[in-house]
Order: C-alpha cells, then sequence, then structure tokens
C-alpha cells in the first residue's frame, strides 16, 4: 500500500469532527464569531435541536464579498492581527469554524457591512463553496446551517435524543450570554421561545450580575455568597470574582458550575478539580456545588489553543491559579458562617405538604336555628376565632415534661440569637428552638460533628500535624519525574505530617508519616501524591485523607443521636453554632439545622 494525500473534502470532514461533533459545538462556534463582530443583539434560532436548521442573526460590522470568500477557507481569520498566539483577546482565533460547518452540512451566510449599501451572500455544501453573490439583508450577518451531519451521516448516529441536544444548545448560548451581558440574547426552539435576554444596563459587576441573576435564577443568589479577589504579580493582577452556593445548595452533578476565563466559558479540569478542593470539607463525594466564578489575568498567562473546541486552557503558574480559587472559596464559605440553604426549608413544607391531611369537611343543617341566622353561621364565626393569629390569644400552657426550662417558656426570643432558644428535644435526636419570627429544628449529632470537625481543624493549623517518625524509613521506587516532583514539595508535604527526602534517582525514602493516618500504604500514597502533583500541581489526596481522618474522629467524638439533653446544653449548642464557620451543615453537606418561618407555618395550617 502506497501514501497518497487525501482529498480536499475529506481533510476537511476529519478536521470537522474535531470542532463540530454536534449541534451545540456549531451553535457555539457561530454564537463566538457574532460576538468576536461587535454585535449588541444575537438571535439564534433552532430545528429540530440544530439538526435540520442553526440559524444565529446579528446586528455586528458584517463581511465584505472578499471577506465573505475567505472566511469560508480553512484557516483564515480576522482575530490575529499580530500573529501571536499568547495575546487573544477573541472567542475565536483558529479560523476552522465556518469551513468545518461548511464540510459537513449546507452553510449559507448574508452579509452587510454596517457602512454598505448591498448586502452579499455565500453558500457551501459537502465543502464545495460558490461564489459570492448579491442578496437583501440588514446591517450584520446571517448564517444558516441546515442538515447538519448530512455530508458525515455516520456522525448522525452518535448524537443523543432531540431533548438532550436542544439542551447542550441553550446551555452554550446561556454560559456565553452570561459571560458578555452586554449583548442581548435570544433563542428559540422549534418556534418556542426558549431564552430572552435584554442587554444587561449600566456596566462591569453590575451588569454582569444582572445577566447570571437572569440566567440561573433568584434562587441561586438567595442561597450564594459573594467573592471578589485579587491578587498582584509582577507579570500582571489576576482577579476571581463571582459568586458561591452554600453547601447545603448542592447539585447531583456539577453541571450548575460556570466557569469563565476573560470572558470565555471554560470546562477546565484544573479550575474544576480547584472548586471541588475548596468544598472538600463540607460535601459528600458524589454532591457537586454551584458556582458562577469569573477569572481574568494577563492573556499572556493563559494559553487557549489547547483544544480545537477551545473549551479547556492552560496556564502558566496552574498552583498559583489554584490556591487562589480554593482559598477565595473559603474565604467566601468562612464570611457564610453557620448560613444554610433556603431550599432545606422550602423542601421540610413541600415534604409536610404532600404528607398533610385533607381539610375537615363539615355538614351544616338543612335550616338555619331560630335566630334566623344563615346555615354554619355559628359554626364560621367559631371558625374565625379559632383561625385568629396567634398573637391574638393567650399562649397554651406548655408541658412540662417536654420543655427543659419552664421558667422561660413565656419570654420571647431575642432577635440577636439566630438559631433562638431551645424549648425542647424531640426523640434524643433533635433539638426544636424558637426564633423572633419562627422556628429551628437541628440535627444534634450533625451539628455537633460540625463544631468538633471545625475545633480539629483550628488546632492542626495552631499545632501542625502531629508526625509519627518511622524506626525503619520506607524507600519507595518512581518513576524519576514523578520523585522529582515529590522532592519538590517536601517543605508542602512535611506541613501535612508526611516527611520526606530523595533517595537517589527515581527514589524517595519516607522518614515520618501524618499521625492520624494510623497504619499507612505509604508506597500507594506517594505514588496517588505524585500523580496529583503532575497534574494539579498540588497533593490533593493527603489533604483528603487528613480531613477524613478527622471528619471520622469528629463523627465517633460527638454528642449521638438518642442522648438527652439539658435546656442549657441545648442552648449551649446553638451559641456555638452561631459562633461557627460552616455549621449550616455537617462533614456530609446535608443540613444542620432547618428554619420555619411563622409565616411558612401559617401557611401550612391554612391560617393564610
Amino acid at each position: 500500500m502506497t501514501i497518497r494525500r487525501l482529498p480536499e473534502t475529506l481533510v476537511n470532514r476529519i478536521a470537522a469532527g474535531e470542532v463540530i461533533e454536534r449541534p451545540a459545538a456549531a451553535v457555539k462556534e457561530l454564537v463566538e464569531n457574532a460576538i468576536d463582530a461587535g454585535a449588541t443583539r444575537i438571535d439564534v434560532t433552532l430545528g429540530e435541536a440544530g439538526r435540520a436548521l442553526i440559524a444565529v442573526v446579528d446586528d455586528g460590522k458584517g463581511m465584505t464579498p472578499d471577506e465573505l470568500s475567505l472566511a469560508v477557507e480553512r484557516h483564515a481569520t480576522s482575530k490575529l492581527p499580530d500573529d501571536d498566539l499568547l495575546a487573544i483577546r477573541t472567542l475565536g482565533f483558529r479560523g476552522e469554524a465556518l469551513p468545518s460547518i461548511g464540510a459537513v452540512a449546507r452553510l449559507a451566510i448574508a452579509s452587510r457591512p454596517r457602512a454598505a449599501t448591498e448586502a452579499w451572500s455565500i453558500a457551501v455544501e459537502g465543502g464545495a463553496k460558490a461564489e459570492p453573490v448579491p442578496a437583501s439583508a440588514p446591517p450584520g450577518t446571517r448564517v444558516e446551517v441546515r442538515d447538519l451531519f448530512y455530508a458525515t451521516p455516520a456522525r448522525l448516529k452518535f448524537l443523543k435524543g432531540e431533548r438532550a441536544e436542544r439542551e447542550a444548545c441553550e446551555d452554550v448560548v446561556a454560559r456565553l450570554a452570561m459571560a458578555h451581558p452586554e449583548v442581548a440574547f435570544s433563542l428559540t426552539a422549534d418556534g418556542r421561545a426558549v431564552l430572552k435576554l435584554p442587554a444587561a444596563t449600566g456596566g462591569g459587576d453590575e451588569a454582569r450580575l444582572q445577566r447570571v441573576s437572569a440566567v440561573i435564577g433568584r434562587d441561586f443568589f438567595d442561597n450564594a455568597v459573594a467573592l471578589d479577589a485579587r491578587r498582584a504579580d509582577p507579570e500582571g493582577a489576576v482577579r476571581l470574582s463571582g459568586h458561591a452556593g452554600l453547601p447545603t445548595y448542592n447539585r447531583a452533578t456539577a453541571q450548575h458550575q460556570y466557569l469563565f476565563v476573560n470572558g470565555r466559558p471554560v470546562r477546565d479540569k484544573l479550575l474544576a478539580g480547584a472548586v471541588r478542593g475548596a468544598y472538600a470539607d463540607f460535601l459528600a463525594r458524589d454532591r457537586h456545588p454551584a458556582v458562577a466564578l469569573f477569572l481574568e489575568l494577563p492573556t499572556h498567562m493563559v494559553d487557549a489553543n489547547v483544544h480545537p473546541a477551545k473549551t479547556e486552557v492552560r496556564f502558566r503558574d496552574p498552583a498559583r491559579i489554584r490556591g487562589l480559587i480554593v482559598a477565595s472559596l473559603k474565604e467566601a464559605l468562612d464570611r457564610a458562617g453557620f448560613r444554610a440553604s433556603t431550599r432545606v426549608a422550602v423542601e421540610a413544607l413541600e415534604l409536610a405538604r404532600a404528607h398533610a391531611a385533607p381539610p375537615p369537611q363539615y355538614a351544616f343543617p338543612a335550616r338555619g336555628p331560630a335566630h334566623g341566622t344563615a346555615p354554619g353561621a355559628a359554626l364560621a364565626e367559631r371558625s374565625v376565632e379559632y383561625n385568629a393569629p396567634v398573637a391574638a390569644r393567650p399562649a397554651a400552657p406548655a408541658f412540662g415534661a417536654s420543655v427543659p426550662a419552664p421558667a422561660a417558656v413565656g419570654e420571647a426570643a431575642p432577635s440577636g440569637l439566630p438559631l433562638g432558644i431551645a424549648r425542647a428535644q424531640l426523640h434524643e435526636t433533635y433539638i426544636v428552638a424558637q426564633t423572633a419570627d419562627g422556628i429551628v429544628i437541628v440535627d444534634q449529632h450533625a451539628a455537633h460533628e460540625r463544631l468538633v470537625y471545625e475545633r480539629m481543624k483550628e488546632a492542626l493549623d495552631a499545632g501542625g500535624v502531629k508526625r509519627q517518625a518511622l524506626l525503619i524509613p520506607e524507600i519507595v521506587e518512581l518513576d524519576e519525574g514523578a520523585a522529582a516532583a515529590i522532592a519538590a514539595k517536601a517543605d508542602e508535604l512535611a506541613e501535612l505530617g508526611l516527611v520526606v527526602e530523595p533517595f537517589g534517582p527515581g527514589a524517595v525514602a519516607v522518614r515520618e508519616t501524618p499521625a492520624l493516618l494510623g497504619e499507612l500504604d505509604v508506597k500507594g500514597l506517594l505514588r496517588d501524591l505524585a500523580d496529583e502533583i503532575a497534574e494539579h500541581g498540588a497533593a490533593l489526596s493527603l489533604k483528603e485523607r487528613l480531613a477524613d481522618v478527622c471528619g471520622t474522629i469528629a463523627c465517633h467524638g460527638s454528642v449521638r443521636a438518642g442522648r438527652r439533653l439539658s435546656g442549657p446544653e441545648m442552648d449551649a449548642l446553638l451559641r456555638q453554632m452561631e459562633a461557627t464557620p460552616h455549621s449550616g451543615q455537617c462533614n456530609h453537606g446535608r443540613p444542620t439545622y432547618v428554619e420555619l418561618k411563622l409565616a411558612d407555618i401559617e401557611k401550612l395550617f391554612g391560617r393564610r
């Protein structure tokens, strides 16, 4: 078999497979082109989730006939004026999107520069390009993609269902809209308006906040904390801003993590790993936080040219970027204090309503009383009296057996105590407290577990991790690169209680291990650490193992469910929760308390 040059059309289709693997990828490339063209409004239309039709209309600067002809050629772009791949300031720059789409679909482009009096159009079908012809169109550009993958029908078999593909397209548009609030967006799918976002008013952070709120919804902001961290650097300032969801406001997947680098939506392993590391103390491994984070840094400190789809980036100093994200998220979560998600109360009320008994049915007599009042009037009057607000009636006597401090029952809960005053303990597991405007139900074991865990972390930070010296040093053989990476992080590992030193080429000697970990598979730990240092620039597994041990100790050393507590003990637990960060959730991400406002309770009983 001899070597031969592949036909140009086949080369283009092979290349298109790297850029356009599904309808959402085509939508992403076309919308990015519109944003780069300076559009102030972008309208996207889908037919059959993008299989039959993708139309993107913008009011950008438009293209001349010569530019139209070049736009559908491979590696032709207007976005690298200095041919410098380290100074990328646009979303697109590779010059592959339009020719890749034209290689696998029927592509038609009509464009008119803002100052021109006439428009021009061009068509590409399966890689065959026609000449530009005059057309009628407003200033801007309209791109239509029909019969996607008709030239490569095998690709259609790998697409998901119509609903999944449509949702992927919606997600792409939503993420780009969040990053560019100055642009108005609309998305229509099969004649139904899916997304309609006017351009945000104002500018800067205020405009972005409006857009993110419009896309994600107010529920996210009610359960998130803001962050804005800046770090100076000789090469340029780095800024991280956005919102971090409370740990109890978690999700089953990472789909609700919106990460942006210099206005570019990304799905980067380093950033996702940093988010996971920041929430490691608060969430179970199968739960994921919701965040919207915007990272801004000089272009020479980040490389966007690592993947044809441009969804991944590489940083010049990844450890520094990861450290900024982890530290900023932890600081923001610390400021949240003992807050828990409002969804906890909503879900509790929904559950209560689902199990509530149906309203009683009253049978009224056929005739009214002798005094001539209407049937059931007396019962209605009694009903009004019964349903009067609680404050309008004298307080009912309390059950002495269920109230730990009878003398304090009549006292109102001070407004300065967010978790209120303990009133009772139910089933030796749950504390019921009265607040100024509702009640709080606390899981005593989960709450105390978090308190113990936070105290242990403070002790570790203050006194360091206690070490256990090995009688005979453990020699671990690794490849030379992994051994060098471990040796370079020796100081950081020593702070975590693991003392290592080089032992010739391709080996390290382990002299001390963290006492908390007890008997340890040292070789397995070192190999895991080497892999993580190579990928993330940090020793995550050792920190996570220490956190797991602290969590286990905290769990076993906490107040157990089934233990009866006195009134002062319950109040002391509430006060400690108010003073301890992260006490709104246990070490596994579950809420430690549920708060019900008086208005919610009255709705539950039909008083409102």
